[in-house]
């Protein structure tokens, strides 16, 4: 006799965290723990000797390639976040490109076309569809409230099962800043940070796959272009990186602001406008004649997502102005 399903889990007791049953945004591709751990789940299934990235990057792309002991090379870019590609990629090895800020999805598209061992790094670009038959890793947290939580789009799948990840331990900036704002959070936030280091390959934790299938992406993706052709249309002339209002196939992670004020950074923060260093890294690894050192020193990424409305962008646009 087949046994009654509703036996196995529990009844009763009490009430469970609520959240609207909705589906993920990328619900066929590879679920796991971090957008590092997707990197090296390519690396591991490719058997690549030698991997190519980018000087701009964030570190912790390293930490995998340092784990599986693999050569690696460093990369210039341009001032409009484009590749230079002065010299040959060896058959055994890849390329990493990333696409900064969600802005870069026509450059991926050309190099899809002339780089056959091509990863992309979509962390920044969670709304950028992979392309077929290119490794292409997101990383949920730049984008919505979670804690961790990466998709992969790869061909050939590892043969071995992943352990699932537990993230619970994970949540409390993320409850923090509800009830007491996101400074009360921060030093949560900076643990966390610390706990996704070294972590083994695992699959997405079942609290991150709820949050994500509770997500309006829609409503977010909406608010973001908004937010950041706003942004734009009154920033342009003053923004020394060029680039063109988005489209409908544009969701940008942030609005890239390039201005040679150095301390205006720290100008936005002293006003409770909270913005990131992409990345202090690049000053370990760069001279400060570099591309790379000075967007690090001088671009400010404007938050447009999808927590603030138009009267944001104009308090934000109208401050940024006291200091232009």
């Amino acid at each position: 006799m087949q046994k009654n399903k509703a036996a196995l889990k529990s009844i009763g007791g009490y009430l469970e965290l609520e959240l609207p049953q909705g589906n993920e945004y990328y619900p066929d591709l590879v679920h796991l723990n971090t957008g590092r751990n997707a990197l090296e789940y390519i690396l591991i299934q490719k058997r690549y000797n030698k991997i190519y990235i980018p000087y701009f990057t964030c570190e912790v792309l390293l930490e995998p390639i340092v784990k599986l002991g693999l050569k690696y090379q460093f990369y210039t870019i341009d001032d409009q976040l484009n590749p230079i590609i002065d010299f040959e990629i060896e058959p055994d090895a890849c390329f990493l490109y990333t696409n900064y800020f969600g802005i870069k999805q026509a450059k991926v598209l050309e190099l899809s076309s002339k780089i056959k061992n091509l990863i992309i790094d979509n962390s920044q670009a969670f709304f950028s569809e992979p392309l077929a038959g290119i490794d292409t890793f997101y990383s949920c947290r730049k984008f919505f409230g979670v804690s961790d939580g990466a998709y992969l789009n790869i061909k050939r799948q590892l043969a071995k099962k992943l352990p699932v990840d537990s993230s619970v331990h994970r949540f409390s900036h993320l409850i923090k800043s509800v009830d007491a704002g996101v400074e009360a959070g921060y030093s949560d936030y900076i643990n966390n940070n610390r706990d996704l280091e070294n972590n083994e390959i695992r699959s997405m934790s079942l609290l991150t796959r709820k949050i994500l299938s509770s997500v309006n992406y829609n409503e977010c993706a909406f608010v973001r272009q908004r937010n950041f052709n706003f942004l734009h249309k009154h920033l342009a002339e003053f923004n020394l990186l060029k680039f063109e209002a988005t489209d409908d196939d544009t969701v940008p992670m942030v609005y890239p602001f390039l201005n040679n004020d150095r301390h205006l950074k720290v100008h936005l923060i002293q006003k409770k406008i909270y913005v990131a260093t992409y990345w202090p890294n690049v000053f370990k690894w760069t001279k400060k004649n570099t591309t790379e050192n000075y967007l690090a020193r001088c671009l400010v990424p404007l938050p447009i997502d999808q927590r603030y409305d138009l009267q944001d962008m104009f308090y934000m646009l109208n401050t940024l102005r006291l200091f232009l």
